[in-house]
């Protein structure tokens, strides 16, 4: 019988990359397709140069591209670092690597593209991408998460896929406009998502979550211990961006309530203001463990979308942040409007310079949040199923 092979960034040493993906291999577990994700370790070369050439070409104009020669300044920084940064961010990265060793099932290994696309004539049903920010401009260029390496005769199914941007580079877009009509069944992330296809490939696609909201808290203990990893009560704090009124807005926030501030610090890059502000940032966390983090913490303060996700999924009084304060069309901000918008949260996202204790105030009818996601995850579920079946007219 022939399987499903995922294509996602299995590999990505970032929480909510390496969660997303599990949780695409978890949704087809729990809907009895045999399936592997496949192994791009022979030829992640070729895409990484391909994504080289597009970012030396590519104008510094949006965020994504300023945060990609940021977290590029920090490889360098950490291959050649012998000072504590470098020795605590090879913790943390061997302890993704043991995650992804554990949860992964990951196909054999292809040489090229090419050879990847033969392997899917004889033994792949389908061909599903997805999901996080696979279609930004870069990865287009690269030309994997296209899926144009696939033959006619493999169904193929993007879930949740994303742009990571409301707009796309006029070369982006001409690429876009071929591989978006090629794909047999689009579901997009975002609402700006949906929008592109439809302005790019003409096409009427559904919204749907993030396939981290496939499943519920309760769920994901499945694969985290429940006893929390640290006892005492804490503010977990999750920011990606360098924006220091973020921070400050935590320490008010530790006023206000006493709680100890436990970070995830230095991320996707070296953060001067990550330092001095937390009380302690441990660095041997794993993707379940960082679902443990959320779970047991009294508050949580964050500008990641996932982070977001599972704050919602364990009912938590949390605040998210604007990782980029451009209002730009290339910013990814979207995501989080649109995961609100399904959700039905509001008054969630801060500017950082708020009263902690109004903020504490703010109350969140989980009730209806568990109606709305319920709802969405029972629709996209549908999609997904009529996808994989490769059934005709599959919007929501």
């Amino acid at each position: 019988m022939k399987k499903v092979g995922i294509v996602s960034c299995y590999f990505q040493p970032n929480y909510g990359s390496m969660l997303q993906a599990l949780a695409t291999q978890m949704a087809l577990d729990k809907l009895g397709y045999e399936n592997e994700t496949i192994n791009i370790t022979e030829f992640n070369s070729e895409i990484k140069k391909a994504k080289l050439l597009y970012f030396t070409k590519a104008a510094l104009t949006s965020d994504i591209l300023l945060s990609k020669m940021g977290m590029a300044k920090n490889v360098i920084k950490k291959r050649y670092s012998r000072n504590e940064y470098g020795k605590n961010c090879a913790i943390r990265k061997k302890k993704f690597t043991e995650f992804s060793k554990k949860h992964f099932r990951l196909s054999g290994t292809f040489a090229s593209k090419s050879e990847l696309g033969m392997y899917s004539y004889d033994n792949l049903s389908t061909v599903l991408v997805g999901s996080d920010q696979l279609w930004l401009p870069a990865n287009i260029a690269a030309d994997y998460y296209t899926l144009n390496w696939v033959p006619e005769s493999v169904n193929t199914v993007a879930y949740a896929t994303s742009f990571g941007q409301s707009v796309l580079p006029k070369d982006s877009s001409a690429k876009a406009a071929v591989f978006l009509k090629k794909i047999k069944h689009i579901g997009i992330r975002e609402e700006s998502g949906q929008k592109l296809v439809k302005q790019i490939a003409g096409r009427d696609v559904p919204v749907v979550c993030d396939p981290t909201l496939l499943f519920t808290g309760e769920e994901w203990l499945t694969i985290k211990k429940e006893e929390p990893i640290i006892k005492e009560p804490y503010i977990f704090v999750y920011f990606l961006g360098n924006n220091p009124s973020h921070r400050e807005f935590v320490k008010r926030l530790k006023e206000e309530t006493g709680c100890m501030i436990v970070a995830l610090v230095h991320l996707d890059e070296f953060v001067k203001s990550d330092e001095g502000y937390a009380d302690y940032t441990p660095y041997d966390i794993d993707p379940a463990d960082f679902i443990n983090l959320i779970r047991n913490a009294s508050y949580v303060c964050t500008d990641s979308f996932h982070c977001s996700v599972f704050s919602m999924q364990y009912e938590k009084t949390f605040f998210s942040f604007r990782r980029y304060a451009r209002k730009t069309a290339s910013s990814t901000n979207s995501r989080l409007d649109t995961l609100f918008k399904l959700a039905g949260v509001k008054d969630r996202i801060l500017t950082g310079e708020e009263d902690a204790r109004e903020c504490i105030n703010r109350k969140i009818d989980y009730e209806a949040v568990r109606e709305n996601l319920e709802h969405i995850r029972t629709k996209s579920y549908e999609y997904l199923k009529a996808a994989l079946a490769d059934e005709r007219n599959t919007d929501l």
